[in-house]
């Protein structure tokens, strides 16, 4: 779930949500002037592009008294060109300590969020090299996670300490050094190395592969993450954990699903998570295999709502059914499945397996996301009641800014990149008009960008080929405008005319409607065509295409 500071809807639900906003990350996007921060983080410039990050090791240990974390990164990189200055990410009010590699200790200085890094010489080109960052500091902490972004120190209803991190938009950067950009995943992975306090447990990323005791009754857990991984789903929970384990019998045979959770929910979790059997089983179908069978799947119990923490899903939803037990489509069918269970692991697909390079396309991630929720629903009953939930979605639209945000400045676009982003594709399937078909662009679209990162752009000309029709003006109409289109229809003489307004030149696409009793496509342009024959009653569009209609006299 993937969340965002307008990329999270920010909707404020008025069916007894108190206090609530709808969920998804940190919000990036408004009205504020773009600074010398927001380039710094959101570009690939010349001090970023010259090393490309091969795998994160990360050690934490966390004082939950004091508030505060101390640890190191370890960065194994590959020299793409020699350069003598590095951008690392370490956000304030937390410090980098000390950056050596090989025995050389090396000076750096600070801008804001950015530390440049001084290596007299640079490092030779390809070659293979390890950077360990040491850090510490007291981290930016989440209030409302996960709304607002940073490390969540918070205790169970035993009393317990119950730790964590949300901070997708708001970036990794917020507790440890890194290269905060999308577009650099590490090919080979992470491992994450988290100290727990006595009688709790650390839960990471991937696979368990050691734990060893320290002083005091503390341990350290070691995790393994095998697949390329978003630098924000690198994540550590510590609690007083509870385990269980299941199988699931996928397309790639055998995935481990392992549950973590509270002590004092377990029975609770037992049954709620019954529903991730028939969802894997429905996105599998839908989308290809799990994209991470090596890392096995999770569901972690967590101190915020959720989030979309690959091979480690960030679960909060308090064992109820819906969005904390309400529908978001108004519909009722959103209360027959759990949305932090459904929505989260859909970005398994569609966020971490599919990642976009910049976070201004991050529609691709949501939008996609959003309709595994219209798919899980028809995968529970029908086409139907799919379409059903999608239509009632569109509730949340609020076409304030387009939805994809500008590049290269760390901004998203509208967190209408949820239930618009959905319609997008909604539509796509409607003018495909093949649900086979549509599936297997679904798949290939996970086959051909796996563990890959990626532009809308891409996506967008993709799906084109793929579909064999050209869907741009849609594209821009829906993604990079506010303006909803309308049908306008006149009759005169029993004859229908019928045009697109209030959209971009040459917006050409077709749409499926009733008139005389019948169903019929017709071809809108944005000048008037006449339908040949007579016409009986009005024209009905079909309630699958966001549109709106209205009747010239």
């Amino acid at each position: 779930m993937q969340l965002t500071l307008k990329r999270i809807f920010f909707l404020l639900l008025t069916v007894s949500l108190t206090n609530s906003t709808f969920l998804f990350a940190q919000p990036l996007s408004g009205n504020k002037a773009i600074s010398r921060q927001d380039s710094l983080r959101g570009s690939l410039n010349e001090n970023r592009t010259w090393w490309d990050v091969k795998k994160y090791t990360i050690y934490v240990e966390p004082n939950y008294a004091a508030k505060t974390i101390k640890g190191y990164t370890q960065l194994n990189i590959e020299v793409v060109k020699n350069h003598d200055l590095m951008q690392l990410d370490l956000q304030q009010p937390m410090q980098i300590d000390r950056i050596e590699s090989n025995g050389r200790q090396f000076t750096y200085t600070r801008d804001g969020n950015h530390f440049f890094v001084n290596i007299p010489g640079g490092f030779p080109e390809r070659s293979q090299q390890t950077i360990v960052v040491h850090f510490s500091g007291k981290p930016t902490e989440a209030i409302r996670p996960p709304w607002d972004g940073g490390w969540i120190w918070r205790k169970d209803k035993s009393g317990n300490p119950w730790m964590s991190v949300a901070c997708q938009g708001l970036g990794a950067s917020v507790w440890y050094p890194c290269k905060d950009h999308q577009s650099d995943e590490p090919e080979l992975g992470a491992e994450l190395r988290i100290v727990a306090p006595e009688g709790l447990t650390a839960v990471g990323n991937g696979r368990l592969i050691n734990q060893s005791g320290l002083d005091s009754g503390r341990t350290v857990y070691t995790w393994e993450v095998k697949n390329p991984i978003n630098n924000y789903n690198i994540i550590p929970y510590i609690g007083k954990y509870a385990h269980f384990s299941e199988t699931f019998d996928g397309e790639k045979g055998k995935l481990d699903c392992d549950y973590w959770v509270l002590e004092e929910n377990l029975e609770k979790a037992k049954k709620q998570f019954q529903q991730v059997k028939p969802m894997l089983q429905c996105f599998e179908h839908w989308f290809g295999p799990y994209p991470f069978y090596e890392d096995g799947y999770k569901l972690v119990e967590s101190p915020h709502l959720g989030m979309e923490h690959q091979s480690a899903v960030a679960y909060g939803n308090q064992y109820k059914n819906g969005y904390l037990g309400n529908d978001l489509s108004g519909t009722g069918w959103g209360l027959k499945w759990d949305f932090i269970i459904i929505h989260e692991t859909g970005h398994e697909w569609f966020g971490n397996n599919i990642t976009t390079k910049d976070i201004a396309d991050m529609w691709v991630h949501e939008g996609f996301t959003n309709y595994s929720e219209t798919l899980f629903t028809q995968c529970q009953n029908n086409v139907q009641a799919g379409n059903e939930y999608q239509i009632g979605s569109r509730k949340n639209i609020d076409n304030d800014i387009p939805i994809i945000g500008p590049y290269g400045v760390n901004k998203e676009g509208s967190g209408d990149m949820y239930s618009k982003g959905s319609s997008v594709i909604h539509t796509i399937r409607q003018i495909m008009g093949d649900d086979e078909k549509f599936r297997q662009l679904l798949r290939s679209l996970n086959k051909t960008y796996y563990h890959q990162t990626t532009t809308s752009a891409e996506i967008e000309a993709y799906i084109n080929r793929f579909a064999g029709k050209d869907f741009n003006k849609i594209f821009d109409q829906y993604l990079r405008t506010i303006q909803i289109p309308v049908l306008e229809y006149k009759i005169h003489k029993g004859h229908l005319s019928y045009r697109w307004t209030n959209c971009v030149a040459g917006f050409d696409m077709p749409i499926k409607v009733v008139f005389n009793e019948k169903q019929h496509w017709i071809h809108p342009g944005t000048g008037w065509k006449k339908h040949p024959g007579k016409i009986k009653s009005g024209l009905l569009p079909d309630s699958n295409f966001y549109i709106t209609v209205k009747q010239i006299p």
